[in-house]
């Protein structure tokens, strides 16, 4: 070999070695590594403290979830991207097919997800005592949750949306099968863990059909190489396309995938139903914005009708099923929030299913985040204050809140609020407004009858959440009127819930705004 054949080989090995090599931006990959690495600390940690100190394992998951959050603050304003395929990968602004991407969008539902996985991890400083749970186990699982919940809405490759959304599952169903000796916590946690396995092995199948059509992972190349696909591979993009949907059709709670909510919200430590109806409902939508809006855009034909209906099923049957909720039985009132928070999937469905008949698909992102913004606070304060009445009638049945405004005003008025703002009805403005802007993301889309349907279905959620409202006002002398046992942290959390909720119905701008950065 040649002196300049050497050269040149060996230029070629230091360009290729140059490709592979990647640097990585630490500060972009902040929030999911800490909850990370905190997760581990817990569960080292829990090896070496006797049981009188092991509390302290939730302070430290607490503080950990902070740092996470924090974390957020130097990326604002920025678009950092980094394990890019070429083009230098990491900082700022770094070009060719990256994996990880914290732009806008991310942040909003990182903050949506470090936020809920916080206020839920309040809640379970309590409950995790109460209900004599494992605490190393149960922290460590709740960090690692959150972990995948910070990835997942980062992520810009099909791979790492899975690997993700199963980093943010796995570690749930051991949450809601944590109560030992509890048979309803282990067939939830079963019928749970069932369920999502088999959507799993949907969505990786519909992944492996668009990759074997597009012959990429990356979501952006997708959107380019589904159009210009081989005619003889349509049916298998088509296909896949519609696989990937079915698997985060479930994580969202959509019907006919929604099966599995009453039951585990039932089953499973209340501070961890609270976690899946906020923390798992942002990891679900912002992965179906993900695959639709950024990977398939050209299969907007065969999503948008899709999701039309399931948005119109979804509704229906979420408002139907909490209708159909007796005072007297028991755990009706967890099963109620179930049910309404299927229902207000369907809600959230909306705005996604207009961008497909929509030029202004920014604005569409902007009414499902706003929505799953105000939903998240006013839905973890329900929670909480169910949380706070389950400490002494563990049955939680809607019966035990007549006259809570007697032993408990605050909390009465705390959860009355939460209940119409999740009905839309003053002073609860922020719903109101939430809903308005999910309505005219359907009636500018031209989906008429889907704005109808909403409408008919808000009529419908109307009279169960003023229901429940009357009940807590019911002071009629009967012996069932509750005496809950204080809890300074439950107090605090729906304080700071009470208090959040409040601000953005008095300026609901804020959080219309707020979502409106998340341009996509």
């Amino acid at each position: 070999m040649t002196p300049a054949t050497e050269a040149t080989l060996q230029t070629v090995q230091t360009a290729g070695a140059a490709q592979t090599i990647q640097s990585v931006d630490w500060v972009a990959i902040a929030p999911p590594v800490i909850a990370a690495v905190v997760a581990l600390v817990v569960l080292v940690a829990d090896l070496f403290l006797d049981n009188r100190r092991k509390p302290l394992l939730g302070w430290i998951s607490l503080a950990g979830l902070a740092l996470a959050g924090l974390s957020l603050i130097p990326l604002i304003g920025e678009n950092r991207s980094t394990f890019c395929l070429t083009g230098g990968s990491g900082g700022s602004g770094g070009s060719g097919a990256c994996s990880y991407v914290a732009d806008p969008f991310a942040l909003v539902i990182q903050f949506l997800a470090l936020g809920g996985a916080f206020v839920a991890a309040l809640l379970s400083v309590t409950s995790v005592k109460d209900d004599k749970l494992p605490e190393g186990e149960f922290w460590f699982l709740l960090l690692s949750s959150a972990a995948g919940a910070a990835l997942l809405p980062a992520s810009r490759d099909l791979a790492t949306l899975v690997v993700a959304l199963e980093v943010a599952s796995l570690p749930a169903f051991a949450l809601v099968g944590l109560r030992r000796g509890e048979r309803r916590s282990s067939e939830a946690a079963l019928k749970f863990f069932l369920s999502s396995v088999t959507a799993t092995a949907v969505m990786l199948m519909g992944v492996s059909f668009v990759y074997a059509a597009t012959g990429s992972m990356h979501l952006d190349a997708v959107a380019e190489g589904l159009p210009a696909t081989d005619s003889r591979l349509g049916t298998l993009a088509t296909t896949g396309v519609a696989l990937t949907l079915v698997g985060f059709a479930f994580k969202t709670a959509a019907v006919p995938f929604h099966f599995w909510v009453p039951d585990t919200y039932v089953g499973a430590p209340l501070p961890v139903a609270a976690y899946l109806s906020v923390v798992g409902k942002a990891v679900g939508f912002s992965g179906l914005i993900l695959v639709t809006l950024r990977a398939f855009p050209s299969y907007d034909h065969v999503w948008g009708p899709a999701l039309a209906v399931l948005a119109a099923l979804t509704m229906t049957v979420g408002n139907l099923g909490a209708l159909r909720q007796r005072p007297d039985r028991e755990h009706s009132a967890v099963r109620l929030l179930a049910w309404s928070s299927v229902g207000q999937a369907g809600y959230l469905l909306v705005p996604i299913a207009a961008a497909a008949w929509t030029d202004d698909r920014d604005r569409a992102v902007g009414a499902t985040v706003a929505y799953a913004l105000m939903y998240g606070v006013v839905n973890l304060g329900a929670f909480a204050v169910a949380a706070l009445v389950g400490r002494t009638s563990a049955a939680n049945r809607i019966g035990n809140y007549r006259g809570l405004v007697s032993s408990r005003p605050l909390a009465a008025l705390c959860l009355g609020f939460f209940l119409l703002c999740l009905a839309g009805l003053p002073p609860g403005v922020v719903g109101l407004f939430a809903k308005v802007t999910v309505f005219g993301a359907a009636v500018d889309a031209g989906l008429g009858w889907l704005a109808v349907v909403m409408a008919v279905n808000v009529v419908i959620a109307l009279y169960y959440y003023l229901q429940w409202t009357a009940v807590l006002f019911r002071t009629d002398g009967r012996e069932d009127v509750p005496r809950v046992a204080p809890s300074g942290v439950l107090t605090a959390t729906i304080a700071v819930t009470a208090v959040l909720g409040v601000a953005i119905s008095g300026a609901p701008q804020l959080i219309l705004r707020f979502a409106d950065t998340a341009l996509f």
